[in-house]
């Protein structure tokens, strides 16, 4: 194994006739933002509008992809400004081909890299490390996140359901308001951004961090107002321009939101059918205790919008991670995150309510979050009742204080508790755990991190520790990362996640980004071998994993990934991968091929597919998962796809395949339909939930939501349990 390494960054450090660049020194930008005693009608109409006339332009943005350093190949105009209680943004993107320009979806938070899109990062504490940002299509789609550790959660992270340690929280949604307009100059967009909306220091004249970002979809080309080297994105607020001279507001506000729910739900799986129908009502509230700090408070907490979970193949002995999707528990969710995103999470919301797998009722809670003297603080704690005699009901505590520091470092710490109470709960029914993290960053490209943390529940023994140190180096070229993680015997984080218990594992990266000067027509090629190893405590290795690939990407946005995985799995006793089909106790050493291939995503049909054939536990395995997306303009989405999974051990051969088919339809940027219907042979059910929302400000308003369920070998009209709810929920600024 080490000879092969050695061999494949050998091969990656000295590829021939291939041209690397590499980042430069890079001064960003400042500018003065315009004090105005009035803002202008937000209607997506910025060339002629008298307002944005009396506002200086900032025009230098330049590229990252596909010229990097060069500027921005279509002229684009920024103008920034703001009254006493609103942030303005005006931007015209022109362009010479606007009949070119690809639309691609509507819906709220859908994805900016597939289509024509502008959008924009506030860092409002200045400490290069943590913003909001706030996006848009010509099609006027509302597009918002949180940004923490600047965006960093682990290799080929991202979305926050990527877990909840992941550092683009993509599911955050704010209260604010954008328009657009497109013609024959291009296309234009007015944001409205209250500053109740944001977190920010008390000053009364504050320099915020601020950069911009142009797509220009048929060309591949992504552009920045603050010029940045072509490995990072936006969510490189270090790197950021500055806005100077806000005179924000220093006054607190008050939101409230009620809602009403009216449900119906039959199951059919007893000799009769028990039916069930209520009506229920519950708030939630938002105080700005400071401009920097928030309370946020619960009660009768209610999720029916939240789509279901997305169904997974488990052809394994470790537990699956479904992310968090909940609206309460999403807001600053990154800095209450510590760990290794969806493997070692230290806390993990969604153990709150869901208990053995079903939901038990929220009663109620409340969040303190936000920045007090420099300190990054955030306190929760919610209670949930029991309402099936047999679920104890339980209280829940977190505490989170972090210090940012220069250069994109920070230490912090972090405790939680769960206790049982009632009179389910059992004595001495609790779980405690306390840890300390950091991060150090070296120079603009290094990067040292890692946690500690203990756990105490009764009846424990004393190996109740978990740590992880990890060590990571990224510039326009390589990226190389060594990490080291432990996790104890008895170590229980109950309000967290672990994917396995009790293990040391080992994880290696490097990894080449090259921009071919002329070779098979390629954009780019990243080239890069991994290593992720688990050991038990006794030294047996449980998994080992080495993984050599390349990634070949053409200039329409086409890709192929090659690799090659050399595979081990040590499985200490016997267990049951399928119905009937044991894998037992043995070193299970392998090989497989993997093939990876997708088609430019911005097209109207495009698809995706993977492709993994090889060893597996003593036989052979073919997993294929393709999906095919069409699209009908911004409006109409459709995705199809699932994973086919055909193994043959010598225990026996089945097979476990999921089907998935998401359709959407969106009949403006706040009301759509949508709907998510899955098949699992491994479950042997199948799925249907339809939702149809009527979104007023911050994802708040009119939701219908349909659930049915039923066996594989059924008919679809012999459902097993079938439910609607009807809610509505309304945002009140009562300051």
């Amino acid at each position: 194994m080490k000879r092969l390494l050695a061999l494949a960054a050998f091969g990656l450090a000295f590829a021939p006739s291939l041209k690397a660049q590499s980042s430069t020194d890079i001064t960003p930008p400042n500018h003065r933002v315009s004090v105005v005693a009035e803002g202008p009608l937000v209607d997506g109409s910025v060339l002629g509008d008298s307002f944005w006339e009396g506002i200086p332009a900032q025009t230098g943005f330049h590229q990252t992809q596909p010229d990097a350093g060069s500027p921005v190949s279509e002229r684009t105009e920024l103008r920034i400004a703001h009254t006493a209680d609103t942030l303005y943004v005006g931007v015209v993107l022109y362009d010479r081909e606007p009949g070119s320009i690809i639309i691609t979806d509507a819906r709220r938070d859908g994805s900016l890299d597939d289509t024509d899109s502008f959008r924009f990062i506030l860092d409002t504490y200045r400490d290069g490390q943590n913003g909001f940002v706030f996006g848009t299509s010509p099609s006027g789609v509302e597009f918002d996140a949180q940004v923490s550790r600047e965006g960093q959660g682990g290799f080929g992270g991202g979305r926050q359901q990527a877990g909840s340690g992941a550092g683009f929280n993509i599911n955050w949604d704010g209260s604010w308001a954008v328009r657009t307009e497109t013609g024959s100059f291009g296309w234009s967009a007015e944001f409205a951004i209250p500053f109740r909306t944001l977190r920010y220091p008390t000053d009364t004249e504050q320099t915020w961090g601020f950069n911009a970002q142009r797509v220009i979809r048929r060309k591949s080309e992504k552009a920045f107002w603050a010029p940045l080297p072509r490995a990072w994105d936006l969510n490189r607020v270090s790197a950021a321009g500055t806005l100077e001279g806000l005179q924000v507001p220093n006054r607190r506000n008050l939101a409230i939101t009620p809602y009403g729910l009216g449900r119906s739900s039959a199951d059919f799986t007893g000799p009769e059918t028990v039916t069930d129908t209520g009506i229920e009502f519950g708030a939630d509230l938002k105080y700005g205790l400071t401009p920097s700090l928030t309370l946020d408070a619960t009660y009768n907490t209610d999720f029916a919008q939240v789509e279901v979970d997305e169904q997974q193949v488990n052809l394994d002995r470790f537990s699956l991670f479904f992310p968090e999707k909940r609206p309460f528990f999403l807001e600053n969710a990154g800095l209450f995150a510590v760990g290794e995103p969806s493997e070692v999470e230290l806390f993990f919301s969604r153990r709150i309510g869901i208990q053995d797998g079903a939901p038990v009722p929220i009663v109620g809670g409340a969040r303190v979050s936000g920045q007090v003297g420099g300190n990054r603080i955030g306190l929760l704690n919610m209670a949930t009742g029991t309402d099936d005699g047999r679920h104890a009901a339980n209280n829940f505590s977190v505490v989170r204080v972090q210090r940012e520091l220069a250069n994109r470092s920070s230490i912090g710490v972090l405790g939680t508790n769960r206790e049982g109470v009632g009179s389910l709960a059992p004595q001495n029914d609790f779980n405690r755990l306390l840890a300390a993290d950091g991060r150090l960053g070296i120079g603009r490209f290094g990067m040292v991190q890692g946690f500690i943390a203990r756990t105490e529940s009764p009846g424990s023994d004393p190996d109740s520790w978990g740590a992880n140190l990890e060590a990571n180096y990224q510039d326009d070229v390589w990226r190389f990362i060594a990490a080291y993680t432990r996790v104890g015997s008895s170590f229980n984080p109950e309000l967290g996640f672990l994917r396995r218990s009790a293990y040391e594992k080992i994880t290696l990266l490097a990894f080449r980004a090259i921009r071919p000067e002329s070779f098979l027509g390629l954009y780019e090629m990243r080239p890069h071998v991994s290593y992720r190893g688990y050991w038990g405590l006794d030294d047996f290795q449980e998994t080992g994993f080495l993984h050599v690939d390349s990634h070949w990407e053409w200039p329409g946005g086409h890709e192929i990934h090659t690799g090659v995985n050399f595979t081990r799995e040590g499985v200490r006793e016997a267990f049951e991968i399928q119905d009937y089909v044991l894998v037992p106790p043995d070193t299970y050493d392998h090989r497989e091929a993997m093939i990876i291939a997708f088609s430019d995503q911005s097209r109207a049909v495009s698809i995706n597919s993977r492709t993994t054939i090889g060893g597996f536990f003593g036989g052979d395995r073919v997993s294929v998962a393709p999906s095919l997306r069409v699209r009908r303009g911004e409006t109409l989405t459709a995705e199809f796809g699932g994973s086919y999974n055909r193994v043959s051990l010598p225990g026996g051969t089945f097979t476990a395949n999921l089907y998935r088919a998401r359709i959407s339809y969106s009949f403006t940027p706040r009301v759509y339909l949508q709907s998510l219907v899955q098949w699992s042979e491994q479950a042997d059910s199948w799925s249907a939930n339809l939702r149809f929302g009527w979104l007023q400000r911050a994802n708040t308003g009119l939701f219908i939501v349909v659930n049915q369920t039923g066996e594989l070998d059924g008919a679809l009209d012999e459902a097993l349990q079938r439910g609607v709810i009807i809610k509505y929920s309304r945002l009140l600024d009562a300051l």
